[in-house]
């Protein structure tokens, strides 16, 4: 019998959740159970996904940023047809082949002049645990200096530079490295003046949370201490890159010059995995010293043709579909609109990003009548207050977003950068709508808020 796979979706879909349940994460499963988020979509498109019924989902999540230019855009799919028709030699390893040296030129000829050599890897925790190496070799040190809130990878070296504590707990002892706060100048150049640290990775805009520096100061000082005291500076751009800041790379709001670079998620468009890491020849050229050492860092995917083909296509939309350019514009469509919801709720703290990485973050209303059911919400869980929200934008307006961060009180959105000024007014519309059924309690979205509340301390309970 052929092995059709077409079929065999069409069969089983809908299967998905009860498959998950018995071979693959029963946690995540009763989660998005809860949480009512265990839709089974059917078929995606540009900004949307579509359930069986065909109604359109606007996808404010893009894949933590993986599709950027919308799902299954027509030009990669093409790439990655063309080349798998074409037969090509893949993976030969003992060769150096033409698509991956055709991307790592491509790569180069949209940065800064000062990195000039690229590594490819297939994703982006792969990309800082090259990066880890890559620092250790060109400085003969081992520490890692990183900051608070951070997120890097969940592999073992990158976990190492992770400021959550909830990600690093019971995976026993990890690289030596420390963490600062954002803005604390102080310990910046505290820490970097012992001369200990071989990097200090950073997020030019934390994906937990979306922050960033209060001070504009703060990553250019950053960057003048690691030159003064033999550190090299490595910029994440593993979600930030790419246009979703609104600037090819985010470090260029800051006018910044890292020595090592980390990309992946959207470098392929979201469609195969791929990873790159951007450096100095000199850095790199530490690591691969020698011609016995020609492949002392390897990963077996890394360069495969479809990653390329995919990386080279994704760098044509960018440029020509003006995607940067959109990013910029459209997030700061979205900004304005929800900044002028925050003038009329009281929940919203603050809305804050750059491009299309927007964050809006709830704090305690000022009067006393909202203030009471908000901090039984906080006293269960800090966070569920954000969670309530995240439901009915879902199953109300059908937008996906998610809680920025384990126990934040902030919504990140993080659309494909292709959204136009329609997709932004259905946003705007939608949680000025859910923030307006808050004010009604007794109501319907705080007894939403109590079953969250009842479903956090059975689990703290069953753990």
């Amino acid at each position: 019998m052929p092995f059709d796979v077409k079929e065999l979706i069409e069969k089983r879909l809908g299967e998905n959740y009860e498959l998950h349940d018995r071979y693959v994460n029963r946690a995540l499963v009763k989660v998005l159970r809860t949480i009512g988020f265990d839709k089974v979509y059917a078929r995606a498109e540009g900004a949307y996904l579509y359930d069986r019924d065909g109604n359109d989902y606007l996808d404010g999540l893009a894949g933590y940023g993986a599709v950027n230019l919308g799902r299954n855009h027509p030009v990669i799919k093409k790439a990655i047809t063309d080349v798998i028709a074409m037969d090509m030699p893949n993976m030969v390893q003992m060769d150096c082949s033409l698509l991956s040296g055709l991307l790592a030129e491509a790569l180069i000829k949209r940065s800064p002049s000062h990195l000039n050599a690229v590594f490819f890897c297939n994703s982006g925790t792969e990309a800082v645990e090259g990066a880890i190496k890559f620092a250790r070799c060109a400085t003969s040190r081992d520490k890692f200096l990183f900051c608070g809130g951070a997120f890097h990878g969940l592999s073992t070296g990158a976990l190492s530079l992770n400021g959550s504590d909830m990600f690093r707990e019971g995976f026993g002892q990890l690289l030596p490295g420390k963490g600062i706060e954002l803005d604390d100048f102080d310990a910046l150049e505290r820490e970097l003046s012992t001369g200990d640290y071989a990097a200090f990775f950073f997020e030019p805009i934390q994906g937990k949370g979306v922050y960033y520096p209060k001070s504009e100061f703060f990553w250019p000082r950053a960057q003048e201490l690691c030159r003064k005291h033999g550190t090299l500076l490595v910029a994440d751009e593993i979600q930030t890159g790419l246009g979703r800041a609104g600037r090819f790379y985010a470090f260029e709001h800051w006018n910044l010059e890292p020595d090592i670079v980390t990309l992946a998620k959207s470098l392929s468009g979201g469609l195969v995995p791929c990873g790159a890491i951007l450096t100095r020849r000199d850095i790199y050229d530490k690591t691969f010293s020698r011609l016995d050492r020609c492949v002392v860092h390897s990963t077996t995917f890394g360069r495969n043709n479809l990653a390329m083909a995919a990386g080279l296509a994704t760098l044509q939309v960018i440029n020509d579909e003006k995607i940067v350019e959109n990013s910029d514009r459209m997030g700061n469509l979205l900004m304005d609109g929800l900044r002028a919801l925050a003038l009329r709720h009281e929940f919203v703290h603050e809305v804050r990003g750059k491009g299309l990485m927007v964050a809006i973050e709830f704090a305690e209303p000022k009067s006393l009548r909202l203030r009471v059911p908000w901090k039984l919400i906080q006293a269960a869980d800090k966070g569920l207050f954000a969670q309530m929200v995240v439901i009915p934008l879902l199953k109300k307006h059908r937008i996906l977003t998610q809680v920025a961060g384990h126990h934040m009180d902030v919504i990140k959105v993080t659309p494909p950068l292709i959204i136009c000024q329609k997709e932004v007014d259905r946003v705007i519309h939608a949680f000025d709508d859910t923030l307006s059924d808050c004010y009604k309690f007794p109501g319907a979205m705080w007894d939403m808020g109590t079953n969250l509340v009842r479903a956090a301390v059975m689990g703290r309970r069953a753990a």
